[in-house]
């Protein structure tokens, strides 16, 4: 494809993110059904807590989807606790299974045959998957070319001058998939990256002084410290 200007100020930034973090491993899972559950606990919590979640999920031998699917929703809802709004996501789980149990027979590679467009509608439909969830189990789980847009993404955008505030999902989105090659591989560690400097110093408090970014801040930024 034909590089842009907005297209190589994107690759830019991913290759000082990657020479700086180096590669991501994300999601990190131990299958792709696993994939889809830390997509939904990981709503409003921090990783942390999915992890415990997904552990004791995995102890009581109930991380698949028949698993899921028979265990009572309040018992279900008690072993992810500790990711928070547990009686919300114990439900938004059983809604997601259930549709892959019905839809694929449970098969999350069956499910990856689906055309993107088609499927990515389909998840839209599930009640509790938005636009974050969805993208993140179909590039995450489905290994589907499609950008992840999160609050760590809009952050770094924003502060860098590259979208406005409230700009919506999709035109972020756009932004990626339009100006960048429509790789998979990239997308998932692109999003990756901007997680990691997003907690790391696109904070709400930012640490712009130390970012490996900070070059590309725009002139006048008001995050830039001044000298004295």
């Amino acid at each position: 494809m034909p590089q842009t200007a907005t297209g190589r100020r994107l690759l830019s930034l991913y290759r000082r993110l990657f020479r700086y973090f180096g590669p991501q491993h994300w999601w990190p899972a131990r299958s792709r059904f696993e994939v889809i559950v830390g997509a939904i606990l990981t709503q409003n919590t921090a990783w942390i807590n999915v992890e415990r979640a997904i552990t004791a999920l995995r102890a009581a031998r109930l991380l698949n989807p028949r698993g899921i699917d028979s265990v009572p929703q309040k018992h279900l809802a008690t072993l992810i606790r500790p990711a928070g709004y547990y009686n919300m996501k114990a439900e938004r789980l059983k809604h997601v299974t259930r549709f892959l149990l019905t839809h694929y027979g449970g098969n999350v590679r069956r499910m990856r045959r689906t055309a993107l467009p088609e499927l990515r509608e389909e998840l839209l439909e599930i009640s509790g998957v938005g636009e974050e969830t969805a993208d993140s189990i179909l590039l995450y789980a489905g290994d589907r070319p499609t950008f992840v847009v999160d609050a760590y993404t809009r952050r770094v955008l924003e502060r860098h001058g590259m979208i406005a505030a409230n700009t919506r999902y999709g035109e972020i989105q756009r932004l990626f998939m339009t100006h960048l090659p429509t790789d998979a591989t990239l997308f998932n560690e692109y999003h990756a990256l901007l997680v990691a400097v997003g907690k790391t110093y696109c904070r709400r408090t930012p640490n712009c002084d130390s970012c490996p970014l900070r070059y590309d801040l725009p002139e006048g930024s008001p995050f830039l410290s001044r000298p004295e």
